[in-house]
């Protein structure tokens, strides 16, 4: 290869990895814009008036763009089909418990809020009428904490419904759960949700740009010594 064609080469080289580091940070900018309306969407949930959880109809549009709803749903939680997922919250170590709320219509997981580890198998749900407000929550399948459920012998490391409504033979479950809002006192602990978005896509742009002007300042400075040692010879 004669030294013009390696010189081509190379500027095509160069040419391609600054395009490439150019497209990268132009598209952390979409993934910017994208999340800032998530954000802001999910805080217009937030802010809205409870409705009721969705029914069969619905289920097959339950989606991202459902989760934090804020949900309102009345019923009676089924006796003895508690479940204990292990949980990690700003009160530590400990469980979610999830409970099936019978509507009348179809089942809803309800993750009643969190107890400590001391207290596994020892929050059972109220009996008679109940009313939940919480968030909608989508189901979790498989597992969490790098281990996968064992519905067999009581280990849950997620809330996966269609799990949970299997192991307690629960008929017509919600493809989705509510994280109960209350109560704030006592145990199960409610109102625990963490809402939170991670958004550095501005930051990674900015890396992504200044990589592709690093790579610029560093071409025409080896041209400009190039020229400069062409010129001394």
């Amino acid at each position: 290869m004669t030294r013009g064609c390696a010189r081509l080469a190379l500027g095509a080289l160069l040419a391609l990895i600054l395009a490439a580091l150019v497209a990268l940070g132009v598209w952390q900018l979409e993934r910017r814009s994208w999340k800032l309306a998530l954000i802001a969407q999910v805080e217009r949930r937030l802010d809205a008036t409870p409705i009721a959880p969705p029914g069969p109809e619905a289920w097959p549009r339950i989606g991202e763009d459902a989760v934090y709803t804020r949900i309102v749903a009345r019923g009676r939680y089924r006796p003895d089909a508690d479940s204990y997922v292990q949980a990690s919250a700003v009160l530590g170590a400990g469980y979610w418990v999830l409970t099936p709320l019978d509507t009348g219509r179809f089942t809803l997981f309800v993750n009643r809020g969190f107890v400590p580890a001391e207290l596994r198998g020892k929050a059972p749900a109220p009996s008679g009428p109940v009313t939940v407000e919480g968030l909608l929550r989508l189901s979790e399948p498989g597992g969490g904490f790098l281990r996968s459920n064992d519905p067999a012998s009581g280990r849950w490391y997620s809330r996966d419904v269609a799990a949970l409504a299997a192991t307690h033979g629960v008929a017509r479950p919600a493809p989705y759960f509510v994280d109960a809002s209350g109560p704030r006192q006592g145990w199960p602990r409610g109102g625990l949700t963490i809402v939170r978005f991670r958004n550095n896509h501005l930051s990674y742009a900015l890396t992504w740009f200044g990589l592709a002007a690093g790579l610029v300042v560093m071409v025409i400075v080896a041209r400009r010594r190039g020229s400069a040692a062409g010129e001394g010879a």
